[in-house]
């Protein structure tokens, strides 16, 4: 089962800022700069997890992972945009 998160971030160094964008853009749509939606199954979510924590200092930085629930249930309805509409990417399963 695949689950909607919204994952946020906050990188106070200019390098670790981009870093985090490009590993992000493989897992998920921006909805703002520093701002993605993700549809991840658990094993995929744990190896964004383990991505970012190899790019962020855990002292200095901040990722917020939010879980909406279901891709095919109120996880595909918890994100509302004003303005101009974000356009996701289809995106396959991620192979490992």
């Amino acid at each position: 089962m695949r689950n909607r998160y919204i994952v946020a971030y906050d990188v106070s160094d200019d390098k670790r800022l981009r870093r985090t964008f490009k590993k992000m853009n493989g897992f998920g749509d921006p909805l703002q700069y520093s701002v993605f939606v993700c549809d991840l199954s658990s094993k995929e979510r744990v190896i964004m997890e383990e991505a970012l924590t190899e790019i962020i200092n855990l002292k200095e930085d901040r990722v917020l992972i939010i879980d909406t629930g279901p891709v095919d249930g109120r996880g595909s309805d918890a994100v509302r945009t004003l303005g101009r509409q974000l356009k996701p990417n289809r995106r396959e399963a991620l192979v490992v």
